[in-house]
């Protein structure tokens, strides 16, 4: 099972299999050749053909508490949420800030709001897995030159109200070296729900 490629690299494959099990022959399918397995925290270990890419520790924080008031926006900067018409621009942020995978479709998956000055788009966050009860907060990331202005905060606490008027709950991941996320995110009420492990596998070019 995976989303669209444009979408999401995300994966499962049930039960998680051993490496000799048809079901992978059937993933590499639908990834096809060259296509990345996303397996978050899977422990299941792909056929030994498949080139590890990258394993990464991190953790997955949850939203604790009320949820914040709504704001303006910061000074200088507009609220804007972003569709396809944006996605140049998003494109563009992320592989600045490769904040984790984003595509040209990601913005798909839920509400992505962003924060232009000038026109720029400098900041950006948005909605992405959505198991019942809960909503994902991803794609955080703010330009190099705009840093330190309290953007991503906002953007992030916008979307938790958003969330919790939904009557849902907000949670997101991180990698376990980023201390400067970890601190943001804690700092806005998000507290440590587990350790996980970012794993990614490409498909054989051959397959």
């Amino acid at each position: 099972m995976t989303y669209e490629s444009d979408v999401s690299t995300f994966t499962c494959v049930e039960d998680a299999p051993s490496s000799d099990d048809p079901r992978w022959d059937d993933l590499a399918t639908l990834l096809g050749p060259g296509g990345l397995a996303d397996m978050f925290s899977s422990p299941a270990q792909p056929p030994a053909e498949w080139e590890p890419v990258f394993t990464l520790p991190g953790l997955q924080f949850v939203h604790e508490g009320d949820a914040p008031t709504a704001a303006a926006a910061p000074a200088g900067t507009e609220l804007v949420t972003l569709s396809a018409v944006d996605v140049p621009d998003m494109l563009g942020l992320v592989a600045t800030t490769r904040p984790g995978p984003f595509f040209a479709r990601t913005h798909e998956m839920g509400t992505y709001l962003g924060l232009r000055r000038g026109g720029e788009l400098v900041a950006m966050a948005g909605e992405r897995l959505r198991p019942p009860g809960w909503t994902e907060i991803s794609a955080v990331c703010t330009a190099p030159a705009a840093r330190g202005q309290g953007l991503a905060a906002y953007l992030i606490n916008d979307l938790v109200g958003r969330i919790a008027a939904r009557g849902e709950r907000s949670f997101l991941h991180a990698v376990e070296g980023n201390r400067s996320a970890l601190e943001l995110y804690r700092r806005l009420g998000f507290e440590t729900r587990a350790s996980v492990v970012f794993r990614g596998f490409r498909v054989p070019t051959g397959a």
